[in-house]
């Protein structure tokens, strides 16, 4: 037998254990998971960030984990088991993949993402945005907006039309800013960073990693700068931004 399916099939079997003498296990709920396949999503996130194969093989063990779970508790509910799950992903890839199951043309990945927002119309989807999940992280979610609309051509011609959009935004911001208008401030950054991140889809740049990137590498030079104080007997608080400089271009020299 394939060795996948040994090792799902062993992966089943322990869920059931769990399940029927786990007091743990047997006390979950889809509720009670939510939360923590929420922190496991971005668990995995981090290592993919980190280039960490061994991380990520272990986050996705745990995010295969919580699939099962849910697939568990829904066969015990009477609404579906894994078999459904499975086949259900299945004909889902067959049906909006004409392009290798049928005989749709797709040469690009732009013309398959362009045919999948088609097929999703077709499938009684009212709006092509109706699948961009409520709860995503603000940066993610402008971007698959941005995505979604491009996909049926509502888009810029070319990066140039973007970065004008950018500098617009940012100019009614500042424009905001000396008016001292609190809500419209909010609203024109709001427009400066979306239109940043539909800057960022042009130029090849996923938005929501390079913040990722970004925010580690100011933590990372950041503790570095008080690791380095501490050890010369100071107080960072007690320190003018003169002297925390200094101690910040070294930090940049280490971490780049």
């Amino acid at each position: 037998m394939d060795n996948r399916l040994v090792a799902f099939e062993r992966l089943l079997n322990i869920m059931d254990d769990l399940r029927e003498k786990c007091p743990w296990d047997k006390k979950q709920t889809m509720e009670t998971l939510r939360p923590l396949t929420i922190e496991e999503t971005y668990e995995l996130a981090d290592a993919i960030l980190d280039n960490n194969l061994e991380e990520v093989k272990k986050e996705l063990g745990d995010l295969l984990l919580h699939m099962v779970f849910y697939a568990k508790i829904g066969s015990e509910k009477g609404a579906f088991d894994i078999a459904d799950v499975l086949n259900g992903i299945c004909e889902k890839l067959i049906h909006r993949h004409p392009h290798i199951y049928g005989d749709i043309q797709a040469e690009t990945a732009e013309q398959v993402k362009q045919n999948w927002e088609s097929i999703k119309l077709k499938e009684g989807k009212k709006s092509v945005l109706e699948g961009v999940p409520k709860s995503l992280p603000a940066v993610v979610k402008a971007s698959r907006v941005q995505e979604k609309v491009a996909g049926v051509g509502f888009d810029w011609e070319n990066k140039n039309q973007v970065w004008d959009k950018v500098q617009e935004e940012l100019l009614e911001l500042q424009e905001e800013v000396a008016a001292g208008n609190k809500d419209k401030i909010e609203a024109e950054f709001g427009d400066v960073m979306f239109a940043l991140i539909n800057y960022a889809r042009f130029i090849g740049v996923e938005a929501e990693n390079a913040l990722a990137r970004t925010n580690s590498k100011f933590i990372s030079r950041f503790q570095f700068m008080e690791e380095a104080i501490q050890k010369e007997g100071k107080k960072m608080q007690e320190m003018k931004l003169a002297e925390l400089d200094v101690y910040w271009d070294k930090s940049k020299e280490v971490f780049k």
